[in-house]
This record gives C-alpha cells, sequence and structure tokens, in this order.
C-alpha cells in the first residue's frame, strides 16, 4: 500500500526542487501538493488540515540547513509530523505474571478478526506464554470452526460454545477454565456484523461488563478507508478500546485509515497484519512506516523480517563463501529463495531507501514467473556450469540448457552476463574488513538508489538540472554525434 501517496508526496516536493530557501509563497505551493495528495489517500479532512497547520508552523521562516535545499527540509518537517500523527505506540500487552490476562478482539465481520487472533495468540506463545482462545463468535457458524482450525495449527487450546448461546456465557466460561488451567492469556474472539448496529454494540457492552478484559482490541480493515476511522471512533466510544490492529496493510489501500485513525479516536494502532500467513502480524513503528510513505524505506523492519524468516544457518555458509571469494550460480539461487520468503519483490522493494519507485515499473510485471523462468535455466545446468557459467559455458552447451530450462539461448546468455558483473562484485568484496566492506556496500546502495533513472539518462546528461542555454547545446551535441554515427566517423 501506500504507493500512490508516495508517489503524489515526492511529486509535491519534486516543484520546490532547487529553490535557494523555503518562503511562504514556495512554502504554500508544495504544501497544496501535500494536501491533494493526503485528500487522495483518505486521510480526514480536518486530519489533513491541521496536520499541514502544523507542518506549515514548523516550515515558515525556518532557516535552510547547509546541503539541504527547501524540498529536503520540507520532507524532513512532514517526515516527523507523520511520526507524531501516528504515534506514539506503546507495543506493550501488560501481561502480568501470576496472572490470567483477558484480551478482547472485536471488529466488523470481514474485518480479519478471528484471524488477528490467532495471529496475535502466536506472537504471545512466541514469548512462553501459554494462551488459549475463545470461540464468541456466535453470529458467523465459520467462525467457531476457523477459530478451532487455528487452535490446532499453533497447537493451542480453544474454548468452543458447546451448545451455549450466549456469548457472555461463553467468555465467562473461558475465562474461568483458563484460570483453573494456568494458562496466562485468553483472547476473545467476538461477533461482528456488516456495519455497526445497536445489537452489536449492546452485545459487545454487555461482555465488556461482565468479563471486564484487560485490553480491548478493534480489528479494522484497511481496505475500507474512511469507513474503517468512523467505525473506530463508534466503537471507541462504546468500548474505551487499548488500541487498533489494522489488517490488510499488504493490499492497495490508498493509507487514508492508517493515517488517520489515531487523530480521530485518540488510539494508536498497536499491530498491523501484511499478509494471510499466521506469522504475519507486526509492531506498528510510525517512524518506519512515515519513512516508506515518504519513500525513505524502512531497512530496519526488513533486517528484522530477514532475520526471522531467513535460515540463518544457510545464510552463514554463504557467508563463509563469500569471506573465501566463493560465489556460484548455485549461491545465487539460494539467495533468491531466501529473498522470497520475505514475500512480494514490490514490497520488499519498497522497505529499501530509493527502491520504492521501482515497486510502479514492476507492477505489471510476473515477477513470479520470470523467477522460475530463471531457476529453470539454473538447474538444466550442470554443476561445473554452476560454478564457472562465464567460463565454460559454450554455445552448444547454452542451446542445450536453453532446451532443458524451455526458454531461448540468449535467456542463458543474459543470466550468465548479470552474473558475471555481479560474481565480481562480490569477490571483489571477500578479502575487504567489515568497515571497508560496508563502505562498498553503501557505494552499491547509492548506485541502486535510481536505477532506472541513472540507466535512461542521456549521455552526458548528470542528472543536475540544466539550464535552457544548456540544454540547447547539448542537444546540438548529440545530433552532431548522431551525424557523425551515420558517416561512419
Amino acid at each position: 500500500m501506500f504507493e500512490s501517496l508516495t508517489a503524489s508526496l515526492s511529486s509535491a516536493f519534486n516543484s520546490l526542487r532547487g529553490r535557494g530557501r523555503l518562503t511562504e509563497s514556495n512554502m504554500r505551493e508544495g504544501l497544496e501538493g501535500v494536501r491533494t495528495a493526503l485528500l487522495e489517500a483518505d486521510v480526514a479532512y480536518d486530519v489533513v488540515e491541521q496536520f499541514l497547520d502544523r507542518v506549515a508552523a514548523d516550515a515558515v521562516g525556518e532557516k535552510v540547513l547547509e546541503s539541504l535545499d527547501p524540498a529536503q527540509q520540507l520532507v524532513g518537517i512532514v517526515n516527523r509530523e507523520l511520526i507524531a500523527l501516528m504515534g506514539p505506540v506503546d507495543h506493550s500487552l501488560h501481561l502480568e505474571a501470576g496472572k490470567t490476562t483477558v484480551l478482547m478482539l472485536c471488529g466488523l465481520q470481514g474485518s480479519g478478526k478471528t484471524t488477528s487472533c490467532a495471529k496475535l495468540a502466536r506472537k504471545i506463545k512466541e514469548q512462553g506464554r501459554g494462551v488459549m482462545l475463545v470461540a464468541a463468535d456466535l453470529q458467523r457458524p465459520a467462525a467457531i470452526e476457523q477459530l478451532s482450525v487455528l487452535g490446532r495449527q499453533l497447537e493451542l487450546p480453544v474454548h468452543t460454545p458447546d451448545g451455549v448461546s450466549d456469548p457472555v456465557a461463553v467468555c465467562n466460561a473461558g475465562v474461568a477454565r483458563a484460570r483453573k488451567e494456568g494458562i496466562s492469556v485468553v483472547i476473545l474472539d467476538t461477533a461482528g456484523r456488516l456495519s455497526i448496529d445497536e445489537a452489536l454494540m449492546d452485545e459487545l457492552s454487555r461482555i465488556d461488563r461482565s468479563v471486564s478484559p484487560d485490553q480491548v482490541y478493534l480489528v479494522v480493515d484497511a481496505m475500507t478507508g474512511q469507513d474503517a476511522v468512523r467505525s473506530a471512533k463508534a466503537f471507541n466510544d462504546a468500548l474505551e478500546l487499548n488500541g487498533v490492529i489494522m489488517t490488510k496493510l499488504d493490499g492497495d489501500a490508498r493509507g487514508g485509515a492508517a493515517l488517520s485513525v489515531k487523530s480521530v479516536t485518540g488510539v494508536p494502532i498497536k499491530f498491523i497484519g501484511t499478509g494471510e500467513q499466521i506469522e504475519a502480524l507486526e509492531d506498528f513503528h510510525p517512524d518506519r512506516m512515515a519513512g516508506r510513505i515518504l519513500g525513505m524505506g524502512d531497512v530496519v523492519s526488513l533486517v528484522e523480517e530477514a532475520q526471522r524468516k531467513f535460515d540463518q544457518e544457510e545464510m552463514k555458509l554463504q557467508q563463509e563463501r563469500l569471506e573465501a571469494g566463493q560465489f556460484t550460480l548455485e549461491d545465487f539461487k539460494k539467495m533468491l529463495l531466501q529473498t522470497r520468503r520475505l514475500g512480494p519483490l514490490g514490497k520488499v522493494l519498497g522497505m529499501i531507501p530509493g527502491m520504492g519507485g521501482m515497486q510502479e515499473m514492476l507492477a505489471g510485471a510476473d515477477l513470479e514467473k520470470d523467477m522460475q523462468r530463471l531457476f529453470g535455466i539454473i538447474d538444466s545446468m550442470t554443476p561445473e556450469e554452476r560454478r564457472n557459467p562465464g567460463r565454460v559455458i559454450d554455445q552448444p552447451r547454452r542451446r542445450r540448457i536453453a532446451a532443458g530450462a524451455g526458454v531461448e539461448p540468449n535467456e542463458v546468455s543474459d543470466l550468465v552476463k548479470q552474473f558475471d558483473g555481479m560474481s565480481a562484485m562480490m569477490k571483489g568484496m571477500a578479502g575487504l574488513g567489515v568497515r571497508d566492506r560496508m563502505r562498498e556496500v553503501q557505494k552499491i546502495q547509492a548506485e541502486m538508489a535510481n536505477p532506472m533513472g541513472r540507466l535512461s539518462r542521456p549521455k552526458g546528461d548528470t542528472g543536475k538540472r540544466l539550464t535552457a542555454e544548456e540544454r540547447r547545446k547539448l542537444k546540438k551535441q548529440r545530433e552532431k554525434e548522431a551525424r557523425r554515427k551515420r558517416r561512419g566517423g
């Protein structure tokens, strides 16, 4: 998500590029673009106006820092205000030792509430605590079976109604059972509706009064935009929420709900769902989210996710091989397989500084299919060909590999050429110390920061803003070179 918002904000900031300092007039011009971007992202109107007032108050008259232009300065101010708009967030569940903590989840039907119960249970179980799930959603019969299946998957007990038709009684019985069995945490999966109604709020209020849960979390669907914010406000008025779990942030939601919910309700987003998998529940970090919205990436989350999902033993072996100057096509395939565990490539690119713009370019590409073709080429090679492709793969071998993988021979050639360049870079870093290696990585990151812009830039164009006279001279120079080439000299 946020791709369109990121693109719109980048366009607004670009209008300030090359200005000497922030003035009231050019700042207002930039903020008008920010206003349009936020409103198009479905951020609540009042939230947008208050946000821009704070940005303007912070920006006007502020001295331009050395090496910063007005666009960079405004990005910094907007970044600070975005963090303040969405935070602060306390990620603790405040679980007390020797006491059964009761967590109540509520939300509308289709928000992902039942799945979020299981995701939260998994997160707590990983902390070494016992968890019980209580199936109290009696409005949707499938919810009870769904929670039971998820409980078996997580190897956690699930308390079911067992013929009881009153959700309040189900919750009380589940909590009593957990206390009797010495289980640390109980998670209540309550009923939902297609829309907020009096019967739903009455049922939830009765559970709240009878069970007295320690924490109440509302599950909202980010795809519903401002409807999510309105439902959050209604639930908070009835139950006094402790936090929000926002789901489906891996979809194409415009982002307005994530930016509006804290300001409108006073209740912070505590966790976010980033996929359908049972492990796809993350702590919500306003600073990291602000960085992704502004195209600044989120390397910290990317590293944390890699640590959880990568095969650490395999990563250690690969590092040892790289330090010894060894890097083969088999190593390359293993690296790609590890990276694929992080999720769609577009999501990964959005978390790398400077690479967010690649997401839109790759939107129509079937990256998974392309990766499978690449794996097919590598699998069609002999061990020797994988070790030294540039040295041993000649034309007959290239045709044989292509036939085995079901691709054209030129695709095999392209892979070998790309790999040769990457292999040389990897081996060149092998003998470096940690500090020198980090310096080389930073150089590579700088080159990656705008890869398409660098490749598409005409020869002789440094990327700087040119004057009209300089553009005319550059055009004449290119025409002159073109005529010389046509004459063969």
